[in-house]
């Protein structure tokens, strides 16, 4: 990317940096079912794996929250058209929502233990538990990563056009929390 000298220039439309940062959640959201499934397909289980799904759900729900607080107003009231399109993509955000609570709600199960599917000593545990816990759990994230991608799809068709040309400029020298990712 490049620099501009004119005024009212930005280094990338806001718009642009709505991608990257799904671009950057899709990945993240990846990468925790890789981790799942080589677990779950016999592999050693991801030490950090509570922490990484934590964290991925709190950048989600800052996203989201920071879209229905901050941007979808700002469109809502520039682009008044747009309060349709709005409305579904905060009803998605409701139901996006649900999940992470139940996603949230299984790793509170998962978390003290050592493992998703052994008992301290190494061997499995008793009540097997534990797989179904992980199975439990990646199911969640399956029917998150559906949604999540038809729901940025949509988002990402119906509104980053106009967000790109939003020249907003409280959000240049602190970026609205809507672009922000688990590294901001």
């Amino acid at each position: 990317m490049t620099t501009s000298d004119r005024p009212g220039d930005r280094l990338a439309a806001f718009g642009n940096q709505l991608i990257e940062v799904h671009l950057q959640l899709r990945e993240d959201l990846d990468r925790i079912r890789e981790n799942l499934d080589s677990h779950l397909d016999g592999g050693e289980r991801p030490r950090m794996l509570w922490a990484h799904c934590m964290t991925f759900c709190s950048a989600l729900t800052r996203h989201h929250t920071g879209e229905d607080g901050g941007a979808f107003p700002v469109l809502a009231e520039r682009f008044p058209e747009l309060r349709p399109v709005i409305e579904q993509l905060e009803h998605d955000h409701q139901m996006v929502t649900g999940i992470l609570s139940r996603v949230e709600e299984l790793l509170g199960g998962l978390a003290p233990r050592a493992d998703l599917s052994e008992a301290a000593d190494g061997t499995e545990a008793a009540d097997g538990t534990g797989a179904v816990d992980a199975r439990a759990v990646r199911e969640e994230l399956d029917g998150l990563s559906a949604i999540l991608e038809t729901h940025f799809r949509y988002e990402e068709k119906k509104i980053v056009e106009a967000l790109n040309s939003l020249d907003v400029p409280e959000w240049k020298g602190s970026p609205p929390a809507f672009l922000l990712t688990e590294d901001d």
